[in-house]
């Protein structure tokens, strides 16, 4: 072979490898992945998903392609990120941890398969028509939302015998987990005799105000509500508590270690990788209708006790010893 045809049919060679890379890429089935926060604030999480994917032999990038749409609280997006994903017909739409994304994906298709986790009754939610056999396109992790709110609000008044007004931070652009949260703290400070105050937030703009109406209001802690968007800003939690030296809680053990006093919930990554692990079985051959729902069994009560010591507070012992980790 001559030397400018030996060239030539190398660089045509060079030229169709990008192309036969593109199309076996293009082969591998895709995940449409649907988060309600950040991907900054969940880097463990994604980690856990992608374990849970590896159960069943599924590794990112080698043989499943996964999109991440993070909304960032633009719930708003969620109609057309649904419309695109079912469109491409994807093979699986992943909802972990987000209720507006899994009714979204629910309401977009009856045909592609969904992984979701919901802090809601999911039957009640129309997901699925039961928990043990859910018979449609859905299947995931539900949460317990108010029975945990519940408990966390009783932790927090444990540890803080003295307070008696406790104001509740909820994404009111999240309908469906603020109605819930609204429902169970009514009925948690009825039964412990304490007042609820309640207050919106949807914006990193509108946290920040929330400062303004707890100057006004003076309540004595905070209680924030188990949302995606608020677990993705922690560090404008902790910021603004520690200024107003407000006792605060949350859902999510990562609000903990960034600072904020207490957490009560589930393991959100054992979660993740749950729903990751579903995912895994389904790009196998299995069918939602077949997968039951399931429900937490790991649940976690975290304490930064450095943080209520710059708050002047004191723990009591018996608490600190209910703690499955304490961060001093």
């Amino acid at each position: 072979m001559k030397r400018r045809q030996f060239i030539t049919l190398l660089g045509g060679a060079a030229a169709a490898w990008p192309l036969v890379a593109r199309a076996q890429k293009a082969a591998l089935p895709i995940i449409g992945f649907v988060h309600g926060g950040a991907a900054r604030a969940f880097p463990g999480r994604i980690a856990a998903f992608r374990a849970g994917l590896s159960e069943a032999g599924y590794v990112e990038g080698r043989n499943v392609l996964i999109e991440y749409h993070w909304l960032e609280g633009h719930f708003e997006r969620l109609p057309a990120v649904m419309a695109d994903l079912v469109r491409r017909r994807v093979h699986v739409i992943a909802t972990p941890g987000s209720t507006p994304a899994s009714l979204a994906a629910k309401r977009e298709t009856r045909e592609i398969p969904i992984v979701f986790g919901v802090s809601e009754d999911p039957v009640a939610l129309g997901i699925v028509s039961s928990l043990s056999r859910p018979s449609g396109n859905a299947t995931g992790i539900n949460f317990f939302v108010g029975e945990i709110d519940a408990k966390r609000f009783g932790l927090m008044h444990e540890l803080l015998p003295k307070a008696t007004r406790f104001a509740v931070l909820i994404n009111p652009a999240d309908v469906t987990a603020s109605a819930a949260t609204s429902k169970a703290l009514k009925e948690a400070a009825r039964t412990l005799g304490l007042d609820v105050l309640f207050f919106d937030a949807s914006t990193p703009a509108g946290i920040d105000a929330t400062s303004a109406a707890f100057a006004r209001e003076r309540p004595d802690a905070l209680f924030i509500a188990p949302e995606g968007f608020f677990a993705s800003r922690a560090v404008q939690f902790v910021t603004l508590t520690a200024r107003d030296r407000m006792p605060a809680s949350f859902a999510t053990r990562e609000m903990v270690e960034a600072g904020l006093l207490m957490s009560y919930g589930v393991d959100f990554a054992d979660s993740f990788r749950q729903v990751g692990s579903y995912v895994g079985r389904i790009l196998k051959g299995e069918k939602p209708a077949d997968l039951p729902v399931l429900q937490p069994t790991k649940f976690e009560f975290v304490i930064n006790l450095q943080t209520a010591r710059a708050l002047g507070l004191d723990v009591p012992p018996t608490l600190l010893a209910r703690a499955d980790e304490v961060i001093e």
